[in-house]
This record gives C-alpha cells, structure tokens and sequence, in this order.
C-alpha cells in the first residue's frame, strides 16, 4: 500500500513536471515567434528607410537643379528689363 502511494505521487509529480515543461516549451516558442516577427518588422522598416532616402535624395538634386534654373530665369529676366531700359531712354 505505501508503495502504491508512493508511485502514485510519483506519478502524480512527473504529470506535473511535464505540464511545467510543457508551458515553458510554449512560452519558448510564442517568444521566438515574437522575435522572428519583430526581425522581420526591422527589415522591413529598413528597406523602407532605404527607399526613402534615395526619394529624398532624388528629390534634393531636383530642388538643386530647380534652383539653378530659377537663377538663370532671374539672371535672363534681368537682362531683358535692363535691355528695354536701354531701348526705351534711346
């Protein structure tokens, strides 16, 4: 009888240690798929930032370049103007 008790809690102990080690192997998993999901977010968010910045980087030269035309159309303009003075005080 005492060894019936005994293999029972036995029993009874290793159905308990399997339930803990079975909830840590899940906890285990839900944490690796937590990771895989949050290294698979960076990479995105770095293509992301990597496109971005050659947009950014497009958009820069294209202000550059509108830049310099409107110099040249304000350099033009001008001589234009002081052209009409000069023909108009003739």
């Amino acid at each position: 009888m005492a060894s019936d008790t005994t293999l029972r809690e036995a029993l009874e102990r290793l159905s308990r240690g399997i339930e803990r080690l079975e909830a840590s192997v899940d906890s285990r998993l839900e944490k690796e798929n937590d990771y895989a999901e949050a290294d698979a977010e960076i990479q995105r968010m770095n293509a992301d930032r990597s496109r971005l910045a050659q947009e950014i980087d497009k958009a820069e030269a294209r202000a550059e370049r509108l830049a310099e035309v409107n110099r040249e159309v304000s350099r033009r303009l001008v001589t234009a103007m002081e052209t009409i003075r000069a023909v108009l005080d003739r």
